[in-house]
């Protein structure tokens, strides 16, 4: 189960992202994001489990800008991993 806790300082919301997160939560996390903020962060350091469809989510909040901090290792290595498999496969140079 998923708790969000929301801190708002100035032009920053940070989201506190709290246990499992799952696929049915992306659309309670989009909401608590506010567009009004120029900067957003997700607190991921009380993160305890994560799927692939969550993992893509972040990813793609982290190319639009938003920072991850407290990120557990095997969540950013998966991301990683993620962004890798999406690039496709590496085409030799022949140098």
């Amino acid at each position: 189960m998923l708790r969000i806790e929301k801190e708002l300082d100035g032009h920053t919301t940070t989201l506190r992202l709290i246990g499992r997160i799952q696929s049915a939560d992306i659309g309670s996390i989009q909401a608590q994001m506010d567009d009004d903020s120029v900067h957003v962060l997700f607190d991921l350091g009380e993160v305890t489990l994560v799927n692939v469809e969550v993992i893509r989510f972040l990813s793609d909040c982290e190319d639009e800008g938003v920072v991850l901090i407290h990120c557990p290792p095997y969540v950013r290595e998966w991301i990683l991993r993620e962004r890798d498999e999406r690039s496709g496969p590496r085409i030799p140079d022949g140098t």
